[in-house]
């Protein structure tokens, strides 16, 4: 089931996700429905509190960045394959040279900026067995994890931007909370009636 993104604004997005257990009711069914939901808007990620959910779940499918053919053809294979699940993540450490790439976010339609993150991080998860795994990953897939991974710590790519920037965008992000926006997927404004 396709669900409605929660736009920016919405307190949901601001608040640490609290720990799955094995026992999170449905838990199966809300992950698929999230698969859905991403791909529906066209995503390479999706966490739960975009979802109306405080809690440390998201997912990812890098297979759209693939297409980039600056890439090198070992990177882009890597791309295509990467889809995996993320319950109770944990980012250990972030290393190496940071780099920036211009950031978007189902959350907030509309607005890109270039963002600064380290190129390799150490995550520890799990996947839906709840089997704790540590891994290292870098360049686009760490990108896109480490978006996610803010998410779930109610931190969001405009919280990494600079002042004169947010100022720039700043109508652009009323009008996400007053819903005065289009997105080409069901979203919730906070601000608008009826949402």
């Amino acid at each position: 089931m396709i669900l409605p993104i929660i736009g920016y604004g919405d307190p949901v997005l601001r608040k640490v996700g609290t720990e799955l257990t094995p026992e999170y009711p449905n838990l199966d069914i809300l992950i698929e429905n999230m698969y859905a939901t991403m791909y529906n808007a066209y995503g390479v990620g999706l966490a739960a509190p975009q979802i109306g959910l405080a809690v440390r779940l998201f997912v990812v499918d890098t297979e759209p960045f693939s297409e980039n053919d600056e890439l090198k053809t070992e990177e882009q294979n890597q791309l295509k394959a990467f889809k995996k699940t993320f319950i109770n993540a944990k980012i250990i450490a972030e290393e190496g040279n940071d780099w920036a790439f211009n950031e978007g976010c189902l959350s907030i339609p509309e607005v890109r900026e270039d963002v600064f993150r380290k190129d390799t991080i150490t995550i520890e998860y799990c996947e839906e067995d709840f089997v704790r795994k540590t891994e290292v990953y870098n360049g686009l897939i760490a990108r896109v994890i480490q978006h996610e991974y803010d998410h779930i710590e109610g931190i969001l790519f405009t919280d990494k931007i600079s002042s004169l920037k947010k100022t720039l965008i700043k109508k652009r992000l009323q009008n996400i909370i007053d819903g005065k926006i289009r997105a080409d997927y069901k979203m919730k404004f906070f601000n608008k009636k009826g949402r």
